[in-house]
């Protein structure tokens, strides 16, 4: 009996020797005077446990049997849901298994089950709150998560997602590098499903931004940053008329790493049980299942119901803006080099003052090439250069090698000690000597 039951016992046994009256009991007890009437006669029926619930201490009727918690506790069991949360358990067991509980019941099967451990809060580093904005398009966040999302089952794969800040809606895809040409892949899709947004919020990445190379030991700090050529994405996003905004820290653009922590366990798990092994069935399960389950449950209604995207105006041309692009000087025979090959222009392309003028050259994501002279796009040709004859398939006849000997053999038989002395040789070949000379 709690202390509650024993001053509603000490009231009840006021009223029951009439030292107070029933209405006056109830509305000490904040009861009706009906219910007052029903203790006093359980009271004098049973005794002082009357003010006791009956069913306390009693298993509820509505409690879920035994055998469903430890059916549900084996199939948490299993590898292909191992590291799975409360949460998530929670959706796989209602739609895999028809085991519809609540989230709160599935922790305490599981804690109970050794498959999760509750933790206590620590109080985490504070950062400045910020809001939302307001538009749809006004802000977009753009980032890459490198995770081993396949879990061993095949390739590595990096995952680029784009959000938007205000209503928190996702576009990713999964890609093989996290590469200048596989980024502007997605913008070009996105541009092209959503239109132009406002902003762009990424990080520093070298994709982005052309980092200024110093000495380990030089003072940067002092000096005026030098203005430096933009990347191939930075050219692009200046070129479709969208601002880049560079993040300062991973918190400031919280909302895409967020979404990567979640993806990072409900995906990775998603594709786990689905059997995804390709990268082909990776993008079909994130199209599929993981972004319509986003758009449903993590995306929110903008403030403002106008969209700040923008269409593509009749000066843009994303095939051209969203390819890595650089310049050539044509040569005077109306040639250009490009990546070790050389490119002819077109008779019917020449003008007048292209002969060693500066053209952009557009290397397109389709793998085309394209140049472009002022306003209007030349048609090119590679050189080829002519095979040179092949040399016959026929073997060689092989050369006799010969042994040299050293010197030439004049002396072969000359023999120092038996040959002639000097005056001899003179005197044999008519020569006078010295002497006779005198």
């Amino acid at each position: 009996m709690t202390q509650a039951d024993r001053d509603r016992l000490v009231m009840l046994k006021k009223a029951k020797k009439r030292l107070i009256t029933q209405r006056e009991a109830a509305e000490e007890l904040s009861l009706s005077v009906r219910q007052v009437k029903r203790l006093l006669y359980g009271l004098k029926k049973h005794g002082d446990k009357a003010v006791v619930h009956g069913l306390r201490g009693k298993p509820s009727k509505r409690k879920i049997a035994e055998s469903t918690e430890k059916e549900a506790v084996r199939i948490l069991s299993m590898p292909v849901y191992k590291g799975f949360g409360p949460t998530l358990a929670c959706e796989y067991l209602g739609e895999k298994h028809g085991i519809e509980v609540s989230r709160e019941t599935v922790r305490q099967w599981m804690m109970r089950g050794r498959l999760w451990r509750g933790k206590e809060e620590k109080v985490k580093q504070v950062h400045v709150w910020r809001a939302r904005r307001s538009r749809s398009g006004d802000l977009v966040q753009w980032d890459t998560s490198e995770h081993d999302w396949l879990e061993g089952r095949g390739e590595k794969l990096y995952l680029i997602a784009m959000i938007d800040d205000a209503t928190s809606r996702l576009f990713a895809r999964f890609v093989r590098h996290d590469s200048t040409a596989e980024n502007m892949k997605l913008l070009w899709s996105y541009v092209e499903k959503y239109g132009r947004p406002v902003a762009l919020y990424t990080d520093k990445a070298s994709l982005f931004q052309t980092a200024e190379k110093r000495k380990r030991d030089e003072v940067g700090v002092e000096k005026d940053p030098k203005k430096l050529p933009p990347t191939q994405i930075g050219r692009a996003l200046q070129e479709l008329g969208i601002t880049w905004i560079a993040a300062h820290s991973p918190q400031a653009k919280g909302r895409v790493e967020r979404n990567f922590g979640t993806a990072q366990d409900r995906l990775v798990k998603g594709m786990r049980v689905a059997g995804v092994k390709t990268i082909e069935e990776a993008n079909a399960y994130l199209t599929n299942d993981y972004l319509v389950w986003w758009e449903r449950e993590m995306t929110v209604v903008a403030a403002n119901p106008d969209d700040a995207h923008r269409r593509l105006d009749k000066g843009h041309d994303l095939a051209a803006s969203l390819s890595h692009v650089e310049t050539r000087q044509v040569r005077p025979d109306y040639t250009l080099p490009w990546d070790g090959k050389l490119y002819q222009i077109q008779r019917q392309a020449i003008a007048p003052g292209l002969r060693g003028a500066t053209v952009r050259v557009e290397a397109r994501l389709d793998g085309t090439l394209a140049v472009r002279h002022g306003g209007r796009y030349l048609a090119i040709e590679e050189c080829v250069a002519a095979e040179k004859p092949k040399k016959s398939s026929q073997p060689k006849p092989e050369r006799t090698r010969r042994t040299q000997q050293r010197g030439s053999g004049w002396n072969k038989d000359f023999d120092l000690k038996k040959g002639p002395k000097v005056w001899q040789a003179a005197e044999a070949s008519g020569h006078r000597t010295s002497e006779e000379a005198v």
